[in-house]
């Protein structure tokens, strides 16, 4: 990995750093912000005596303060609107809050708590974060993004706002998203910050209610679509790599077909990846991998059935298979292994409304037919799954109660041991709850869910609910490519990814039910999934960094927030 410019690469490494600014202005730069941490000397030095209580607080006790004030708050979305505020004005301190009560705080800067304040984004935001780039600055992108703070950007979140999580189209509230990812980059695996930037492509929105809104802060016009749409991001990939050459891009919250259409068209140009694609389906991999551990029997053995056919679950689908492959499996074994739903019923060959992206995993007709499924049985969940006997449940759908009852109760009268995953989110969305699946199969279901769920106590019996969160991915795969230098993000990084994650799920984790780590060990897995990462991109060659070096440079990459002695210059 490169070294960072100064002053970055002192603060990064918790070397005593040099800086240039003093006074009012060193207290409002979120990066070097201390508050009441400046020690006397540093007050003499750097002309803050008065504009400072009398009492020099350590970070350990400025932590609890913080905590303090966020258990005061008992509204979700009043405790985001803190933590915000707290990343607006001393970053350092923000990320250790949140470093060290990860399980807490997750929910709150992410999901489900993140979808609130995308819906009410133009009426809580306090200060603007990031690029918002809108059809007038098309021409202008490049000069856009060299007006941002930093000058060494190695990692860009961006969304489009047309998808957020379940919610839809939520326009300029969209930036939520990329902002929370990137804060849980730096959170989850220590990404410095000064690396990063959020991205808004606020190309307007189709949603009435926010276009009526007086008080809407984003572009006010109906969605940009059709060619100027692509020319707007085809320049914005262009500005990218003039200004910041190599940078990493995360795709994020784009909808179905743009999403797999921008993936497929510059994932070999730039490295890149969609996380609602690729984190998603390496997360669920993931769980499927740990699953079959527990079950003591391999992945030939199960048939998966995906409900919800959009970017979410193409992307599964394609490491799914590109998994099976790597375990031996030939390809007409897939094919019957891997069952796809969508909104008008089972993905199947006789069907004329598929698009390219679904065909490629269409089940062939000979099978439909051998299985019976024909007519308004392959439309109708249950009876689909009465014809295929699966033993894994997928949801991507973006649908509450998708998996109902009579759905649970066929998987449950065909399978031991069903692995049912409900992963849309927030929890409003979920296709169903843990302690109803868990009611409904007598016990027997192992859950994973995409939102945090308490654990289920059955009989005495408590079971832990995984949650198949891409925060177990996104951020290992991020770092692995800045570490390694990738110069692409391949299904091979990504499959490299899946695994590690599920090598990290313990023994006892497995015992008590949970398909995933907990997110209190989120650092130590982010790491292991970083190496993973770097190293299957130096063995393909994809990338410029070193093997022999790859662990130690991984380790000096994560770094940890804590205040580092400044010297004036």
């Amino acid at each position: 990995m490169r070294p960072l410019q100064p002053p970055f690469d002192d603060l990064a490494a918790g070397r005593p750093t040099t800086i240039d600014i003093a006074g009012a202005t060193l207290l409002s730069n979120r990066l070097f912000n201390k508050d009441t941490a400046f020690t006397l000397e540093e007050r003499d030095a750097f002309e803050l005596h008065g504009l400072l209580p009398d009492h020099v607080m350590d970070i350990e006790a400025q932590v609890q303060l913080e905590m303090e004030h966020l258990h005061r708050k008992t509204d979700p979305l009043e405790r985001y609107i803190g933590m915000a505020a707290l990343q607006d004005r001393n970053a350092t301190l923000f990320y250790r809050v949140l470093a060290e009560n990860l399980e807490e705080l997750l929910p709150i800067v992410y999901t489900p708590t993140v979808g609130l304040a995308c819906q009410s984004y133009s009426h809580i935001v306090r200060r603007t974060r990031g690029a918002w780039i809108t059809p007038r600055d098309c021409d202008r992108i490049p000069d856009v993004l060299r007006h941002t703070p930093y000058e060494d950007v190695r990692l860009i979140v961006v969304t489009d706002n047309e998808r957020i999580l379940g919610l839809g189209d939520l326009g300029a509230g969209g930036m939520a998203i990329p902002i929370g990812k990137l804060a849980l980059y730096t959170g989850a695996c220590g990404i410095y910050p000064g690396l990063t930037l959020p991205v808004s492509l606020d190309v307007g929105t189709d949603n009435p209610t926010l276009l009526e809104d007086p008080l809407y802060i984003g572009y006010r016009a109906p969605r940009l679509r059709g060619a100027e749409y692509d020319a707007l991001v085809d320049r914005f990939v262009d500005a990218v790599q003039e200004v910041w050459p190599g940078c990493i891009i995360q795709w994020e919250d784009f909808k179905h077909h743009n999403a797999l259409r921008i993936l497929d068209r510059y994932r070999d140009r730039v490295p890149s990846f969609n996380d609602d694609v690729q984190g998603t389906s390496a997360v669920v991999v993931a769980g499927m991998l740990a699953a079959v551990r527990l079950l003591g029997r391999p992945l030939a053995a199960h048939r998966i059935l995906l409900v919800g056919a959009g970017a979410a679950g193409i992307g599964i689908a394609r490491l799914l298979r590109a998994a099976m492959r790597e375990e031996g499996m030939t390809d007409d074994e897939v094919v019957r292994s891997l069952v796809l739903v969508d909104s008008r019923g089972l993905v199947h060959a006789g069907r004329t409304d598929l698009d390219p992206t679904k065909i490629d995993f269409a089940l062939p007709s000979e099978l439909t037919q051998a299985c019976g499924i024909d007519g308004e049985k392959a439309t109708d969940l249950v009876r689909i799954i009465e014809c295929l006997e699966p033993t894994v449940l997928v949801g991507t759908t973006g649908t509450a109660g998708t998996f109902h009852e009579g759905v649970i109760r066929a998987m449950a009268d065909r399978c031991e041991r069903p692995v049912v995953m409900p992963l849309s989110n927030p929890t409003a969305v979920t296709e169903a709850r843990p302690e109803d699946v868990l009611g409904w199969t007598d016990g027997r279901a192992l859950v994973a869910t995409g939102s945090p769920f308490a654990p289920v106590t059955r009989g005495g019996e408590t079971h832990e609910i995984g949650q198949a969160n891409n925060v177990f991915v996104f951020p290992g795969l991020g770092l692995g490519a800045i570490v390694a230098e990738a110069t692409r993000i391949t299904d091979a990084m990504v499959l490299a990814a899946a695994r590690a994650l599920a090598a990290a799920v313990t023994p006892e984790r497995l015992g008590c039910g949970a398909l995933y780590p907990s997110v209190r060990d989120l650092r130590a897995v982010s790491r292991a999934v970083a190496i993973a990462v770097g190293r299957e991109a130096i063995e393909s060659g994809h990338a410029r960094g070193s093997l022999e070096t790859l662990e130690a440079d991984v380790d000096a990459a994560m770094w940890w927030p804590h205040y580092v002695p400044y010297a004036r210059r």
